[in-house]
Parts: C-alpha cells; sequence; structure tokens
C-alpha cells in the first residue's frame, strides 16, 4: 500500500490504490445520489400523507382546537408510551411539550427514544404534545394560537386531578416565547416551565458572534415578511424561516453536511434521512402571524417590556405575573439563541435577584458549554445528562424559595456524602445567583441602543409598503402564483429534482441495489483519500473564512448605519437611547405593604410543619447552594407519614413560599415565633435534629449555621441539644469504628452494644402495636426499611441502640479500641436496661387484659430516647426516627 511519506513526497500512487479510490468513488457517488433521491421519494410521501410530526411515538389527538370558537391549526395528543416504557402514572405530573412553528413541522422534542418525551415517559409520567398542522386557519392569529395553547393545558388539569403537581410545560425555541405569555397571562395553568434555546430578548447578543440580530436592521425592517406574505397570497412559506437559519452556517449548508453523507455512505443514510424529513418538512404561517411576531418580537422586543397586548386591551403580557418556576436551557455553542438573547430578559425585568425574591418568582437557568442549537432537543447526550435531571428535579424546582439560581449538574464524587439521596449518575445543584451574573454574560448593552433606532426605522417603512405597495401585490398575488412561488424555493426544488417526480432518474434505485451488492469501500489509509479528506478540510476553512468575512461586514455596516447620532435624530430616537424605568409604582409598594399585613399574625401560627420549616430555612440563611438530597431526604420522610400526617408537594411549596416570606420579612421575629409552632419539647427536639441532619448531608456544617442551629436550641430550649452539637460532646459520643471488611462482605462494621440482641427482639414484639399505634409502627419500617438501604450492619444496631454517629469524619479516631468499646458496651447496658423495664410493662397490661396503646408505645419510644441521649441521630441515613415529629395528634 502506497506510503504517507510517498504521498508527502509528491510520487505518483501505484495503480492499485489508484483503481480501489476509483471504484469506490464510482459506487460511492451512486449510493450517494441514491439516498437523495431516496429523501425527495420521503420527502414527496410526507406531503401526500398531510406532513404528520415526526415523533417516534404513537399518539392520540385528544383535543383539535380548529374546532374551538376562535379555530387554530394546533392540536393536543397524548402520547402512547412504547413497550419498553412503564405505564404511565396518572398521579405523576403531566408533561407538556409545545414544539416551535419556526418554518419546519412539529416533532422535533420526540424526534428519538432519547429526548425529552422519552426521558418523561421513561419515568412513568403522561406526556402531552401541542401540534399543529400544515395550513393555518384563515384569520388565525398569534393570539388564537394562545388560547388554544390555554385550552390544551386547562384539559390536561381536568385529566390529572390528583397528580402531585401542575403541569411541566417545556417551550422549545419559538415555542419558549409562546410558553411564556401564555404563563403570563394564565398562571394558574402551568407548573414549572422549560424555556429550552428559546429566545426573549432579541436585541441582545455579543459583538461578533451573534449576526444573526442584525438581519432586520439591514433589511430596512419587517416590512419583507410582509413582502414575502403577500406574495403568497396571505400566507408566509416556512422555508425562508428555514433559509436563514443556513445561511448562519454556508461550510455546513453547502459542504459539510454533504460531504458527511458522501463521506459515511455505507452508516449515514438512515440517520439523515430521518432528519432530513423534519428539516424539509416547510409549514405555513398567515400574514397576520409572521408581521406579529417580527415586528413585536425580533425588531419590537416588546415582550420583556410588557408592551403586548390582547386585541381588546383586557390582558397584557407580563412576565412578572409568572407564579410558577422558570427553568432556561441555553448553550454557548448556540448561534441561534445565544445565551444573552435566552437570559438577558431577566435583567430587564428585574433590577436585582431582591426584587425577583420580592416578586416571589423563581427562576433557574443552565448553560451547556457546546452543544448547537439542534442539539438542544435533539442531542441524546443532553437528554440523558440536562433533561432527565431537570424532569428528576421538578418537585425540588417547584418548592425552590423565590429567587435567581443557575443549575449545576456533575458526576457524583466516589466519596460524597449522602449518595443515598441522589438518583441517577448525575447530582443538580442550584446555586444562588444575581442579575450582575446574568449581565455579565454580555460584553455590555450599549450595543442594544442601535436596535431602538432600527424599530423605529422599521416602523417607517412598514408603514410606507402598506400604505403604496402591499395593496398592489394584494391585487396581483392568487393562490397559483403563490404555491408556484413556493414550488420553486430551492429548498422545495433540490427535494424534487431528485425524486421519483424526475423521470430520467429511473434507473437510480436499481444500479444502487446492485451497488450495495457488490461494495468494496476504500481502505481509510489510502492516499487518495487522505487527500479528499485534506481538500474537504481545506473547503470548509475556506467557507468559515467567507462567514466571518461576512458577518463583520455586515455588522460594521449595522453599526455604521445605526449607531449614527445623526439617523437617531431624524427618525426621532434619543441617540443615547432610552434609559429603561423600573422605578416602583404605588401600586406595587401597596401591594407590598398589603403582604406584609397579612404576614403579619402568621410569625405566631401554623402547623408542626410550618414551624420545622421555619427551623430549616432560618438555620440555612446564606447557604448559598441547594442540592437534591436534603430535598430527596424530605420527600422520603412525606411518604412515610403520609398515613398519618398526608402533605402534598404543592403544601409543602405553599409552606416553603410562605414561611420564607416571614424569615425574609423578620428573621429575629420569626425564631421567637418557633416555640409557639413547636409547643411540644420532643416535638422542637426532633425537628431541631432532623434539621441538623439535612445540613449536614452536604458534608460538614458550616461554622455559621452551626452557630445558627445553637441559637435555634437556644430558643426552643433545647441546652442539651446545644451540648450534644459541640465537638467535645461529639467526640465522647462517637461509636467505635472498624476497618471495611474483608472482600466478599462489602460492609463496615461497627462494635455492637450487647444490648442490642434484646433489643431487636423488642422491635420484633412492638411490631404487633402496629394497628393501636400507626404513627410509632411506621417509625419503626420506615427506619428498618433506610437502614437495609445504607447497607450497613451497623446501621440497624444504632437504630437499636440510638448510635447514629456517621462512620465518615469520626472525631474520636485516636481513642483505643478498648476505650471506644468500653464506652458502647456502657450505653448499650444502659438502653438495655431501660428496654427492659418496658417490655416488664407491656407484658403486665398483657396480663391485666389491657391492649398496649399508642400511648405505651410512646412511652416505650421516649425510653430507647433517654437511653439513647441527643446522638441519636447523627447519620444523614437516620433521618427516619426524627420524623415523627409531623405526625398528627388531634
Amino acid at each position: 500500500m502506497w506510503s504517507t511519506a510517498a504521498v508527502q513526497g509528491g510520487k505518483f500512487p501505484f495503480p492499485q490504490p489508484l483503481f480501489d479510490y476509483w471504484l469506490d468513488a464510482c459506487q460511492r457517488g451512486i449510493l450517494y445520489w441514491d439516498t437523495l433521491y431516496r429523501r425527495g421519494e420521503a420527502y414527496l410521501e410526507h406531503c401526500e400523507s398531510g406532513k404528520p410530526p415526526v415523533l417516534v411515538f404513537d399518539y392520540r389527538i385528544i383535543m383539535d382546537a380548529r374546532e374551538l370558537p376562535d379555530p387554530a391549526n394546533y392540536a393536543l395528543a397524548a402520547i402512547q408510551p412504547p413497550s419498553n416504557c412503564p405505564p404511565t402514572d396518572p398521579a405523576k405530573r403531566p408533561f407538556v411539550v409545545i414544539d416551535p412553528r419556526a418554518g419546519h413541522g412539529p416533532g422535533i422534542g420526540g424526534f428519538k427514544m432519547d429526548s425529552e418525551i422519552g426521558i418523561a415517559l421513561q419515568q412513568g409520567h403522561p406526556c402531552y404534545f401541542v401540534m399543529f398542522f400544515p395550513q393555518p386557519v384563515p384569520g388565525q392569529t398569534i393570539e388564537s394560537v394562545a388560547k388554544a395553547e390555554g385550552h390544551f393545558l386547562k384539559r390536561v388539569n381536568e385529566l390529572h386531578p390528583d397528580s402531585d403537581g401542575k403541569p411541566f410545560v417545556i417551550g422549545n425555541c419559538q415555542g419558549g416565547w409562546a410558553l411564556a405569555m401564555l404563563a403570563s397571562v394564565a398562571p394558574e395553568l402551568v407548573g414549572p416551565i422549560l424555556l429550552a434555546g428559546s429566545p426573549l430578548s432579541y436585541w441582545a447578543g455579543v459583538r461578533g458572534k451573534n449576526p444573526m440580530r442584525y438581519a432586520g436592521g439591514l433589511n430596512g425592517g419587517t416590512w419583507t415578511a410582509s413582502l414575502a406574505g403577500d406574495l403568497g397570497n396571505g400566507h408566509f412559506d416556512g422555508a425562508h424561516l428555514v433559509e436563514n437559519f443556513e445561511k448562519l452556517d454556508p461550510a455546513n449548508t453547502l459542504w459539510k453536511k454533504s460531504y458527511n453523507l458522501y463521506a459515511k455512505i455505507d452508516t449515514e443514510p438512515q440517520r439523515y434521512l430521518e432528519f432530513e424529513r423534519w428539516w424539509g418538512g416547510h409549514y405555513l404561517l398567515n400574514k397576520a402571524e409572521m408581521e406579529w411576531i417580527t415586528q413585536k418580537l425580533f425588531v419590537g422586543n416588546e415582550l420583556v417590556h410588557g408592551k403586548i397586548t390582547s386585541h381588546d386591551g383586557k390582558a397584557r403580557v407580563d412576565m412578572r405575573n409568572i407564579r410558577s418556576p422558570i427553568m432556561v436551557f441555553a448553550s454557548w455553542g448556540d448561534n441561534i439563541t445565544p445565551p444573552q438573547q435566552a437570559l438577558n430578559w431577566i435583567a430587564d425585568l428585574y433590577d436585582s435577584a431582591e426584587d425577583i425574591r420580592n416578586n416571589e418568582q423563581t427562576i433557574v437557568y443552565c448553560l451547556h458549554n457546546k452543544v448547537g442549537h439542534l442539539g438542544i432537543f435533539v442531542s441524546a447526550g443532553v437528554a440523558n445528562k440536562e433533561h432527565s435531571e431537570f424532569a428528576s428535579a421538578l418537585d425540588l424546582i417547584d418548592v425552590l424559595a423565590p429567587g435567581l439560581y443557575e443549575a449545576v449538574i456533575d458526576d457524583i464524587a466516589p466519596d460524597a456524602p449522602g449518595q443515598e439521596y441522589i438518583e441517577g449518575r448525575y447530582i443538580i445543584r442550584f446555586e444562588a445567583r444575581e442579575v450582575s451574573d446574568i449581565l455579565a454574560l454580555d460584553d455590555g448593552r450599549d450595543d442594544e441602543r442601535a436596535f431602538e433606532v432600527v424599530k423605529r426605522v422599521s416602523e417607517i417603512n412598514q408603514g410606507v409598503y402598506d400604505r403604496y405597495v402591499s395593496p398592489a401585490l394584494r391585487a396581483a398575488s392568487n393562490e397559483a402564483s403563490a404555491r408556484l412561488l413556493r414550488e420553486l424555493h430551492p429548498a422545495r426544488l433540490e427535494r424534487t429534482l431528485v425524486s421519483p417526480k424526475n423521470p430520467w432518474l429511473w434507473w437510480l434505485p436499481d444500479l444502487a441495489a446492485k451497488v450495495r451488492e457488490q461494495r468494496r469501500p476504500v481502505a481509510a489509509d489510502n492516499p487518495l483519500w487522505l487527500w479528499q479528506e485534506q481538500l474537504s478540510g481545506f473547503i470548509v476553512q475556506s467557507l468559515d473564512h467567507y462567514r466571518d468575512l461576512r458577518d463583520a461586514a455586515q455588522e460594521q455596516l449595522f453599526r455604521a448605519v445605526y449607531e449614527s447620532p445623526q439617523l437617531a435624530t431624524l427618525v426621532g430616537v434619543a441617540p443615547a437611547g432610552e434609559p429603561r424605568n423600573q422605578a416602583l409604582t404605588w401600586e406595587t409598594r401597596e401591594l407590598a405593604r398589603l403582604k406584609r399585613e397579612a404576614l403579619d399574625p402568621s410569625f405566631e401560627q401554623g402547623t408542626l410543619a410550618d414551624g420545622f420549616v421555619r427551623l430549616l430555612l432560618y438555620v440555612s440563611i446564606g447557604i448559598g447552594v441547594v442540592d437534591e438530597r436534603p430535598f430527596n431526604a424530605i420527600r422520603r420522610v412525606m411518604r412515610d407519614v403520609r398515613h398519618e400526617y398526608p402533605l402534598t408537594l404543592m403544601q409543602l411549596k405553599d409552606i416553603v413560599r410562605h414561611q420564607v416570606a416571614l424569615v425574609r420579612l423578620d428573621a429575629p421575629r420569626a425564631l421567637r415565633g418557633l416555640p409557639l409552632l413547636l409547643p411540644d419539647a420532643r416535638r422542637r427536639h426532633q425537628a431541631w435534629l432532623l434539621a441538623r441532619d439535612l445540613m449536614a448531608l452536604n458534608g460538614p456544617i458550616p461554622a455559621e449555621h452551626q452557630s445558627r442551629l445553637n441559637e435555634v436550641a437556644k430558643t426552643l430550649e433545647l441546652d442539651a441539644a446545644i451540648h450534644a452539637a459541640s465537638p467535645a460532646a461529639r467526640a465522647e459520643a462517637e461509636p467505635a469504628v472498624l476497618s471495611p471488611a474483608g472482600p466478599g462482605r462489602g460492609r463496615s462494621r461497627r462494635f455492637a452494644p450487647r444490648g442490642q440482641a434484646r433489643l431487636r427482639q423488642n422491635r420484633f414484639r412492638e411490631g404487633r402495636d402496629k394497628q393501636s399505634c400507626p404513627g410509632e409502627a411506621c417509625i419503626r419500617r420506615q427506619t428498618i426499611g433506610q437502614n437495609r438501604q445504607a447497607g450497613s450492619a451497623q446501621d440497624h444496631s444504632d437504630k437499636q441502640t440510638g448510635h447514629g454517629e456517621t462512620l465518615a469524619g469520626s472525631q474520636n479516631a485516636g481513642k483505643s479500641r478498648q476505650a471506644r468499646r468500653a464506652e458502647a458496651d456502657i450505653g448499650g447496658n444502659q438502653a438495655d436496661s431501660q428496654a427492659r423495664h418496658a417490655d416488664e410493662r407491656r407484658e403486665k397490661a398483657r396480663g391485666q387484659g389491657q391492649r398496649p396503646g399508642a400511648r405505651h408505645a410512646a412511652g416505650r419510644l421516649r425510653a430507647r430516647q433517654a437511653g439513647q441521649g441527643l446522638s441519636h441521630a447523627r447519620e444523614p441515613g437516620r433521618l427516619g426516627s426524627r420524623i415523627d415529629y409531623c405526625n398528627s395528634e388531634s
């Protein structure tokens, strides 16, 4: 075979490598054109079948918006789970996916099994899909679409009245701003919303990187959209939008996509054809719809400024009205919706994170490092990481305290604490951010002033076009001419020319079949193939260089025209730009005063759950980071006590928001009110211990929060708890620890007190009391289940005897083994003696014909706790033994 040295030396190749390359090129060329032929055939079939969604899942249309009083070409479909997914659970939160109507057809949200819909189905959630049809309804407007989507979400809520939370709604790309408007005017219909790759701040971007935002100004405004609508006989062709996307990356459009198919002709066609089926399914919009989008959003940027209203003026879109958490997912590799366009609306609405908290709004954003725009929706890696973690952490996001957070998703470290409360292979945490962090993602916002001039110029040009040009074009256009223009569009013409419609290509499929039978691919080290790869790389570099020069020239032209003070003065715009006015109105101040008055009585009133949540919030003030482990532990507690103290996620959410408002309003007074919410000393003790364990799940408790724990303990008159929390007391109470067991055991062991066997028997006997004391029995069942999950022999021992110290971070490692064993024996003997007395009282009661009731069981539990002291609940995996504080005693 020809060597690399020979290639570099310029020697003429031997005949065999030349023949191999020539044969492969002939076969590869035939297979390449056959793939394009099959693409054209699939395109024609897709058009003849009505261009259905390209979902890989079966679905059933349950609501058609074309039948509504204000019709629209939308429908609500219920997704049927495939055989490899679990049956959907109607009690779980439903998922609703809104796909973008940006020239293509629907289906990108369920394009693969590893997609937004696929992740939801794998977790057992009911899933719904908002789809649309190729032809818009006559007279349809964006407001008609918004009303239809409102009807859809109302129907989903009706189908799941008992679900644990309102629907989680995902808006992809252009579906994101539609979702944001809907959630603003009907916040009661939605749960958490995810805006994936959705532009909301259309003027934002970085100089030299985001050229698409200059297109409106360079075209003179929005009149070109009206021109396309008039030429289309009242319809705007979605192929124009697709063409704009393709112009962003000429190297990919003109060379890379086609060459990648040619170079991987033996493996790539199937994936290529699946994508092209969606990419080539162009849909239509009404002229009025496209004019609204360009004038109100792309050029006008009116969504974030609250200037969008309904046609009758009764409803105004204000994103401050959204009550559910807002999740934003963007990527640095997205050249269509850069992070600035996805996030700068936050800075447009709020001056600081304190303003967000005052408005009781929760905003979470996540930034991917490199995935492109389409990869946000179709990448399997993104689906299995970001979308999967969002779905798993939905309940946590729903109860997050108001504020601004960044979601950070990392792999689980081998030594991470609290791994029993982590689901999956990743851990998600939410780090508090400020509005200044959002602004730091941009290179400044001074460049957005020129877009105010663009908006004014666009309004002038649009008025001239509507008055003098549009009437003539509408008179000359008809459906036949519009259809001819659509068929001659390059995006359609390239598919129909290489398809069964071309009679000159009748021979291609048969020849391709014979080539596949005798396929002889060239070797990867063939010198001519290597030359070909180098040539392809050179072409890509040349086209990229052309793109960079083009974008730089367009940006310079835009700045020269629209940053001109003379033009700004000429069109009536102040050259410095109008300052953003966010001064608090009288209504805002009055509403804040009324909220404070309404909260005032709640400082001294509330349930046990209110008391615990307030305690936990107070000690975690300033922690800055929230991850899934404490919340998953709380959810496990809620499930275990659901029969004695039922608490739904929505109730927990209301409690958290209410207590957050109280703690933020007056933290010292909120602390002073804790004894009234937790009147029982035993409840106070258990709530304090549970709060401490939740704080310790992420690692050692910082000194600031430990001091808050001590302050709470002093307020609740838990002086012994303060002593137990001190380092000296922990060292004294720490049980003996052995090294991990040898091979084959896989578990670590501790020395167990001698009273362990007897207490195990007592636990077995106490199991018979579950009829008379369901709360205690629930605690015991939850405790044993957690011990099994922790996988440690001593975990069960600690539940029996009260030595719940963690293995990690033991502070008495320097003690001798004999000393630790002696301390453990002493504690075990004390617990054994107290448990024996409890057994004798129970046997005496049975001898008198009495059935031990809740009072006797509670007495046994108090006896064990007295022998255990306050150190029985130190280990994070041991949360179940303190959760009976929320058992109802009413």
